[in-house]
């Protein structure tokens, strides 16, 4: 795991590969790769997008957590938390009515979380779930050696694959 300054990238998305009869899951969920289990299809955003953009992706794609990029480099991530406490924040001032107006003025940049902490795709899922729980984040942006964002790892990742669900189950 590691911090990577000017990087960020968070979304939810499918292609994860499952875990249930996988012959990997046999050495132990923990000792899993990351890319075992991680979702490939992403959605990020720009550090120049506005806060309401964030809210309408997140609510039309049940997204919780987005990368955030600026000039194709990770710079952040995104969360549905950063969006409520933007928001909260706009309480004191704003009448409820005025709220979408207050978002569509914020940067991402200004409330999104960086640098982000990232993990490899080669880093064990273990590894991934003592930083998760460490610094009590919800994502890991997955990037390769190059510094590429190349998937995301979010909570319901790494449960979904403890407890033995994949996502075929899941469709169901």
């Amino acid at each position: 795991m590691h911090e990577r300054s000017g990087h960020t990238q968070g979304a939810w998305g499918d292609g994860a590969e499952p875990c249930v009869g996988d012959p990997a899951a046999e050495r132990g969920v923990g000792d899993l790769a990351v890319r075992e289990i991680m979702q490939r299809k992403i959605v990020q955003i720009s550090a120049d997008e506005r806060l309401s953009t964030v809210e309408d992706i997140m609510t039309l794609g049940g997204v919780r957590h987005m990368p955030v990029v600026s000039g194709g480099e990770l710079v952040g991530v995104v969360s549905e938390r950063d969006l409520l406490r933007a928001s909260l924040s706009s309480l004191s001032e704003f009448a409820s009515a005025h709220r979408r107006a207050f978002l569509q003025g914020v940067e991402i940049r200004r409330v999104m979380s960086s640098p982000p902490v990232t993990v490899s795709p080669e880093n064990s899922v273990g590894e991934a779930a003592r930083t998760m729980a460490e610094r009590k984040i919800g994502c890991l942006p997955v990037v390769d050696d190059q510094g590429r964002l190349v998937g995301m790892l979010t909570e319901t990742d790494m449960l979904r694959c403890f407890a033995g669900i994949s996502l075929s189950d899941i469709a169901q």
